[in-house]
């Protein structure tokens, strides 16, 4: 980022023009690596119900990225991780995953939840970062051959 570039953090709307465009990005990528009964994806739809809070990051008026905090009984799950190809490597996803631990501590959620694909090395190196550690299949997940759980203590 440049010195007068300000990245910004805070609620989106997964309808926004550039957001369903880096969303379906997303999706396309995890259609191009898991087979379709091991995507778990929520799409633009879902991303809108009342028990998900919906993040975008900005420079100006361009989205980078997204990231979601489901609401679930007694956890919250990180949905929809993204960060555009043109902006990966400058703490973009770092930022978007503190937002939303910031949202979960505020709603007193004890526990962060999500699953990821075992082929996303990156979301694993984020994820470890941010001290998430692994576990069995949680909520109505299977225990899919492609699916990495993960829980981090709020």
């Amino acid at each position: 980022m440049t010195p007068d570039a300000t990245l910004h953090i805070g609620y989106g709307d997964p309808r926004e023009p550039g957001t369903v465009a880096l969303l379906r990005a997303s999706h396309a990528l995890m259609q191009s690596l898991f087979p379709p009964e091991e995507n778990f994806f929520l799409d633009i739809d879902a991303l809108c119900a009342p028990d998900i809070r919906f993040f975008t990051a900005r420079i100006g008026d361009r989205v980078l990225g997204t990231g979601a905090l489901a609401l679930r009984r007694g956890y919250g799950e990180v949905k929809s991780m993204f960060v555009d190809d043109s902006a990966r490597g400058r703490g973009i996803a770092d930022a978007l995953l503190r937002r939303i631990e910031e949202e979960a501590r505020n709603l007193d959620l004890h526990y962060l939840r999500l699953e990821t694909g075992d082929k996303l090395h990156a979301a694993h190196r984020l994820y470890e970062r941010h001290d998430f550690v692994p576990r069995g299949p949680f909520g109505d997940y299977p225990a899919a051959p492609s699916s990495l759980f993960l829980e981090k203590t709020l």
